[in-house]
C-alpha cells in the first residue's frame, strides 16, 4: 500500500475506458471537477493513458489513475506501460486487473509492489468474495469489488454481496476502503449502495450513456453525499 496517498470517503469512481479521448474527455473532467468541489467528494478518473497529462494539468480536485500499468522497470519492453512514466505524466494512481484488462495473481502483487515503489495508489478490480479477500492481502490502496457477469448491465450486486466484501477486506486489512461497482445506473443505485454501507461506487456505461452525462455526474455525487451524510 502506498502510504503517502489520501483519499477520502465518500469517494467516487468514473472510468471512461475507449469511449472518449481528447477534448470530449478533457469536457467531461472538468465538470466532474466542478461536481466533486460542490459536494466535497474525491473522484477518481481513469482516462486514456494519452489523456492523464492532459487531466492532471487542467483539474484540480480530481484523481487521475492510469487504466492499467506493467510491473516492468526502466529499459526494454516495447509497447508496456511503464510506471515511472504513468507517474510522470501526472496520474496519482493506477487501476489493475479490470475484467476487460485482466492480470494473473502473481503478476498483480507484482504490480502493486511497482506502484508502491514509484508512488503510485492503486485501485484494484475484484469479482467474487473470495477474489476481494485474496487481493486484501496484496494490500492495495483501494479495492473495487464487482461481479464481473454484473458489469455493464444495470444490474447491481445484491447488498448481502456487498456487505460479504465489506466485511471479508475488514478483518485483513481495515486500511483498505472496498468500492462496490458494477450495473450502477442512477443515483438511487448510488445511494442505496451507500446506505448500504460501501465506502464508494462509481460507474462508466451509467455516465457515459446517459442521454445528458453531465447531468448524470452530478446526480450521482449528489446521492453519494445526500446517502454518506444520513449515516454519518
Amino acid at each position: 500500500m502506498y502510504k503517502n496517498y489520501t483519499i477520502r470517503p465518500p469517494f467516487f469512481e468514473i472510468g471512461p475506458k475507449a469511449y472518449l479521448y481528447g477534448e470530449k474527455m478533457l469536457a467531461l473532467a472538468k465538470v466532474i471537477d466542478k461536481v466533486a468541489a460542490k459536494y466535497d467528494v474525491d473522484v477518481i478518473v481513469t482516462p486514456q493513458y494519452t489523456d492523464i497529462k492532459l487531466l492532471a494539468d487542467n483539474t484540480e480536485r480530481i484523481h487521475v489513475y492510469a487504466q492499467h500499468m506493467d510491473a516492468l522497470e526502466v529499459g526494454r519492453g516495447l509497447g508496456s506501460v511503464l510506471p515511472e512514466a504513468v507517474k510522470a505524466a501526472g496520474a496519482v494512481g493506477v487501476m489493475l486487473n479490470h475484467a476487460e484488462c485482466p492480470v494473473s495473481m502473481e503478476t498483480l502483487k507484482k504490480t502493486i509492489e511497482r506502484a508502491d515503489e514509484v508512488g503510485l495508489a492503486t485501485i484494484v478490480c475484484a469479482s467474487t468474495v473470495e477474489e476481494v479477500a485474496e487481493v486484501a492481502h496484496m494490500a492495495p490502496n483501494l479495492i473495487v469489488a464487482e461481479p464481473t457477469e454484473l458489469i455493464g448491465t444495470g444490474t447491481t450486486s445484491d447488498m448481502d454481496y456487498v456487505k460479504a466484501t465489506i466485511e471479508a477486506v475488514r478483518e485483513i486489512n481495515p486500511d483498505i476502503m472496498v468500492l462496490q461497482g458494477a450495473g450502477i445506473s442512477n443515483g438511487k443505485d448510488v445511494y442505496d449502495v451507500i446506505k448500504a454501507g460501501a465506502f464508494a461506487t462509481g460507474s462508466t456505461s451509467g455516465i457515459i450513456k446517459a442521454p445528458d452525462p453531465y447531468a448524470m455526474v452530478e446526480e450521482m455525487l449528489f446521492n453519494l453525499r445526500k446517502a454518506w451524510d444520513e449515516i454519518h
